[in-house]
């Protein structure tokens, strides 16, 4: 490997290939380089196997040898009342990185420490109660290795990540998690590939045993993930649901013409009614598919009757407390377009309108490329599937007919509106 007629021999095939993408484009390409580029692309896929191969072997031996030390710098880092200050330089230094925002974002307070600022007054953040993690695959980088006395005389414990416990870096530690020694995948054996891909994912074995064992829930996870796909996925469903001042609230004493006059909101309204006993609590819902079948059967005498006659007595809701997801995935189970949010009580304290929904999620692209349209999202199964909240959709749908809730959003400023395409029963 890396021998210069090796060399020579890859950029031939190298050259070949480019030759038969201009023969593509202009006629087709020779038997010969066809042959070329078959066996340039055999040979390429070959090698990625192999890297891959021995970054696998590398985690299954650090896997296999896991033992009493890594249980117990887990307790060390969970009996932590500091912060975990964690070190290292160069590719160590950015597993290092990884491994303190890991932490960070899963409940243990982290920060990290660049070798080169520690020496210029960094060293200055790290205090008796803090335990120190250093990386380091030799154990004797320099940079590294010099910092060891202070880091030790002030840290609660220094636990050490590195090949062996021999090392500089070892032999000052209170706790060694030994990575073993193994070759490198590069053909020279020299760029960090296998001893990197160890040390990432004794670093995530670590922070995630940590904050399993810690008992960190989603609902803490979201609080420090509130931006990006991630913090949407984790998002509260009182912070997307219509308040309930922008909401339709009526009493169940009201007649349905009643209720239609005195409960309208400025602004684009929501496709149903909440109706309420006189204690507060959420007793029904009427939605406007409700109100186009009592016209479509011309009872029209019926609109000034008490709505409380006509309303939807089963009907859904989800829990303050819950996440969006789980909205999401009732609403998608259950073909319904609205679902009230409640308290413990019972009470209403908002609505969750699928038209609110759309646009929460970045729109796939079409084969093409471009982007779904707003007519093509209008015909997606999000809108077509989009019920009325009423006791004759109540039943869950079966795997098959359930539509994908979020697949097909527009943004807020270019959302189709869906009102007309709640589909009323017959």
């Amino acid at each position: 490997m890396g021998s210069p007629a090796r060399s020579a021999h890859y950029s031939t095939l190298a050259a070949r290939s480019m030759l038969c993408d201009f023969n593509r484009d202009g006629g087709g390409a020779s038997r010969e380089d066809q042959e070329a580029n078959r066996e340039l692309i055999e040979n390429r896929v070959k090698q990625g196997r192999r890297v891959l191969q021995a970054e696998i072997q590398t985690i299954q031996l650090l896997s296999e040898k896991l033992g009493l030390a890594f249980a117990q710098a887990v307790g060390v880092l969970l009996s932590c009342d500091g912060q975990v200050v964690v070190t290292g330089i160069g590719k160590a230094g950015i597993i290092g990185r990884k491994l303190s925002a890991s932490l960070t974002s899963t409940g243990t307070p982290s920060h990290f420490l660049h070798p080169a600022e520690a020496v210029h007054g960094d060293l200055g953040c790290v205090g008796s109660r803090d335990v120190v993690v250093v990386l380091s695959y030799s154990g004797e980088t320099e940079e590294v290795v010099r910092l060891l006395p202070t880091l030790k005389q002030n840290s609660k414990k220094l636990i050490a990540i590195t090949a062996g416990k021999t090392s500089a870096l070892g032999r000052q530690a209170d706790l060694v998690l030994e990575l073993g020694y193994h070759a490198e995948a590069c053909g020279l054996g020299l760029a960090p590939s296998t001893t990197t891909t160890g040390m990432l994912a004794l670093c995530d074995a670590l922070a995630l045993t940590v904050c399993d064992e810690r008992g960190f829930t989603k609902e803490q996870f979201a609080k420090f993930h509130p931006a990006g796909n991630l913090g949407r996925q984790l998002t509260g469903v009182c912070e997307v649901m219509r308040p309930l001042n922008e909401c339709r609230v009526a009493s169940e004493q009201l007649t349905i013409r009643q209720v239609m006059v005195q409960v309208s909101r400025p602004g684009r309204r929501t496709g149903a009614v909440m109706i309420v006993d006189q204690a507060g609590k959420l007793s029904g819902i009427f939605t406007d598919s409700d109100l186009a079948r009592l016209l479509e059967r011309c009872e029209d005498s019926r609109l000034d009757q008490p709505i409380c006659q006509v309303m939807t007595r089963r009907f859904h809701t989800i829990e303050s407390g819950s996440l969006l997801p789980k909205a999401t995935e009732l609403m998608a189970k259950l073909k319904i377009s609205e679902l009230p949010v409640i308290d413990s009580d019972g009470s209403p304290l908002g609505l969750i309108d699928l038209t609110d929904l759309v646009g929460m999620v970045t729109p796939p692209a079409t084969a093409a490329g471009n982007l779904l349209s707003n007519q093509e999202v209008a015909e997606s199964d999000l809108c077509l599937n989009a019920e009325t909240n009423d006791a004759e959709t109540g039943d869950a749908a079966t795997d098959e007919d359930q539509p994908q809730i979020l697949t097909f959003p527009t943004p807020r400023s270019t959302q189709p509106n869906l009102q007309h395409q709640r589909k009323p029963k017959n």
